[in-house]
C-alpha cells in the first residue's frame, strides 16, 4: 500500500500544476474545450442537425443551437435508453443518472458517457483529494478508509445493455479497482436499495473500521452518524473513529448543518471541503479552507455559458461567456458537456465572487424561489436568514421548506415556513422575528412587499416535530442518495403534504 500511496501523491502534485494553469489561462482552456466538444460531436445525429462541422465560434454555436432543458432533450435521451447510439454523443452511452435534484415525482435520466465519468466526475473526486493534500500535506487519510453513502442502481426496463441509478451509485460501480482498497463497506452493502436497511448495515460494519474520511450529502451523513452513536453508545464520532479528519460534502448548502457537525465531530482539526457536482457534471469545488467560495473547474469537458437571471424568461435569452460575467450577479448555469448535453440549463443559479480566478457561490435554483408577490426570494437569501436567526437564538436547523400563502379577500399574502430543529431556539418567537428582519435587510424587494404589511404579512412559521421531513421523504421513496428537501417553492405543492404529516 505504501507504493500506491506514493503514486497517488505524485499524481496529486502533478495535478496541482494543471489546476494552476487553467486558473491562469481560463479563457484559452474554455475555448479549447469548446472546439473539442463541437468537433467530437460533428457526426452525431445532433451534430448533423445543427451542422456542427461549420460552427467555428461560440457565437455561431449560440445563434444556431437553442437553449435546452430536459423536456427538449428527452426524445433523444429516450432513444439512447433503448439502445440507440451516436445520437447526442459519439461514444456508446450505457449509464443514465436518475436525477434527484428535486423531490418531484417525475424522474429525469441524464446520460453519463465514459468521457464524463473519467474526465469530469472522477476527475472532480480526485481533485478534491488533491486540493486537500495540497492544503494539508501532513494528512493521514490514506492510512484508513472512506465511507461514502451511495444510492442504488439497477438494470432499467428498456434495454439489457443500459443501466440507471443515482449518480453516486453509478460512480461507485465504475470506480477504479484501487479505490476499493480505500473504501468501506463493500459495494453490495453500500448500494442496498432500502435506505434504512443500508444505514443499519453501514453503521454496524464501519464502527469496526479505521475511518479517516467521509463523503456525501450532509442530510444523510447525519442520519448515519446518529445511528452509529445509537449503536455504540458513544457521545460523538471521534470516540468511534479517532482518526477522522476530512469530510467532503455537497448536494445542499452546508450552512444549516455546520453546527450539527461540530457537535458530532468536536474537533478544530476536522477539515471540511464542499463540492458542486450533479448528475449533469462536476462543476466546482472549494479550494480554500474556511471559505464559501468554489473554484469553477474549467477543464472537465464542460463548456460554460451564463444567463443573467433577469433575462431568464426572455423570448430569445442571450447568454454570456466566461469573459463577460460580472461580480455578484445571479446567473442561470448553461452547460455543454462530454456526455451530449448541449446548451443545457441545469436549473441552478450561481454568482461570481472573484474573477481571477473564477470562483462562484451557488445561490439557488431557477425553479426554487418564491416570487408570488414580486419579492424575488432565492435560496441564498433564505440560507442567510436561517443562519442569522439560528446564531442569534442558539438554534440548529435540521431541515426547512417555504412557500406562499396566497392573497385572500381583504388580506395580504405571506410566506409559510416549516422548520425542523435539531436544537430548539432559546425563543422561537425571536427566531421568527430575526428571520423576517434579516430577509428584509438583504432583499429589498421582500422588504418593499413587507412595508406596512401591504403585500406580505409577517411569515407563518411552523416548528415541526422531529422526523417530519424524514417521514415525508420516506413517503415519496426519496431517502438517501442525492435526494434533498426543496427549500423554496413558488406554490404550495410541498407545503400541503408536509403540513398533513404535522397535523397527524
Amino acid at each position: 500500500m505504501a507504493i500506491l500511496d506514493s503514486l497517488l501523491t505524485w499524481f496529486m502534485k502533478k495535478r496541482i500544476h494543471q489546476i494552476e494553469l487553467f486558473m491562469k489561462y481560463p479563457h484559452d482552456v474554455q475555448e479549447e474545450w469548446f472546439q473539442s466538444l463541437i468537433s467530437s460531436a460533428e457526426a452525431t445525429e445532433w451534430g448533423k442537425k445543427y451542422d456542427y462541422n461549420s460552427i467555428l465560434t461560440p457565437e455561431e454555436f449560440k445563434n444556431r443551437v437553442p437553449i435546452q432543458d430536459y423536456n427538449s432533450l428527452k426524445p433523444y435521451i429516450d432513444r439512447m435508453i433503448k439502445g440507440e447510439q451516436n445520437i447526442l454523443w459519439p461514444s456508446d452511452i450505457k449509464w443514465f443518472a436518475k436525477s434527484s435534484g428535486t423531490t418531484a415525482d417525475r424522474s429525469k435520466f441524464i446520460p453519463v458517457s465514459e468521457e464524463s465519468l473519467t474526465e469530469c466526475h472522477f476527475q472532480g473526486g480526485k481533485d478534491m483529494l488533491t486540493i486537500y493534500f495540497n492544503n494539508k500535506p501532513e494528512s493521514q487519510i490514506f492510512c484508513g478508509k472512506s465511507v461514502v453513502l451511495g444510492g442504488s442502481s439497477q438494470i432499467n426496463s428498456f434495454s439489457s445493455d443500459s443501466y440507471y441509478g443515482d449518480l453516486s451509485s453509478i460512480l461507485l460501480r465504475n470506480l477504479p479497482f484501487w479505490a476499493e482498497f480505500k473504501r468501506t463497506p463493500n459495494l453490495e452493502v453500500t448500494l442496498l436499495p432500502d435506505f434504512e436497511e443500508k444505514i443499519e448495515k453501514v453503521a454496524n460494519i464501519t464502527i469496526h473500521e479505521n475511518v479517516t474520511n467521509l463523503a456525501g450529502v450532509p442530510t444523510w451523513n447525519i442520519v448515519l452518524a446518529k445511528k452509529i452513536l445509537e449503536i455504540t453508545g458513544k457521545n460523538n464520532l471521534l470516540e468511534v473513529w479517532p482518526n477522522l479528519e476530512f469530510y467532503t460534502h455537497g448536494g445542499v448548502s452546508f450552512k444549516p448543518y455546520r453546527e450539527q457537525f461540530k457537535k458530532l465531530i468536536p474537533s478544530d482539526n476536522m477539515y471540511y471541503l464542499e463540492n458542486y457536482n450533479a448528475s449533469e457534471g462536476y462543476f466546482a469545488l472549494q479550494d480554500l479552507p474556511d471559505s464559501e467560495e468554489l473554484l469553477l473547474m474549467l477543464d472537465y469537458g464542460i463548456y460554460y455559458e451564463f444567463l443573467p437571471i433577469e433575462n431568464l424568461y426572455d423570448e430569445n435569452p442571450q447568454t454570456l461567456g466566461l469573459h463577460q460575467v460580472e461580480l455578484n450577479k445571479n446567473y442561470a448555469l448553461i452547460i455543454s458537456t462530454n456526455a451530449g448535453l448541449w446548451r443545457y440549463m441545469i436549473g441552478d443559479t450561481i454568482k461570481f465572487v472573484t474573477l481571477s480566478p473564477y470562483r462562484i457561490q451557488i445561490t439557488g435554483r431557477t425553479k426554487q424561489f418564491i416570487n408570488t408577490f414580486g419579492e424575488e426570494l432565492i435560496v441564498d437569501n433564505a440560507e442567510d436568514a436561517i443562519k442569522k436567526a439560528s446564531e442569534s437564538t442558539h438554534a440548529i436547523v435540521k431541515d426547512y421548506t417555504a412557500g406562499p400563502i396566497y392573497f385572500k379577500e381583504g388580506e395580504a399574502g405571506a410566506h409559510e415556513w416549516i422548520i425542523e430543529f435539531e436544537q430548539q431556539p432559546d425563543n422561537f418567537e425571536t427566531f421568527c422575528k430575526i428571520l423576517d428582519q434579516t430577509l428584509r435587510e438583504i432583499n429589498s424587494d421582500y422588504d418593499a412587499k413587507r412595508y406596512k404589511n401591504m403585500a406580505l404579512q409577517f411569515p407563518v412559521i411552523h416548528n415541526a416535530p422531529a422526523y417530519t421531513f424524514f417521514q415525508w421523504m420516506k413517503s415519496k421513496g426519496k431517502l438517501g442518495g442525492q435526494n434533498k428537501v426543496p427549500r423554496l417553492s413558488n406554490n404550495r405543492d410541498y407545503l400541503e403534504p408536509i403540513l398533513d404529516i404535522i397535523k397527524k
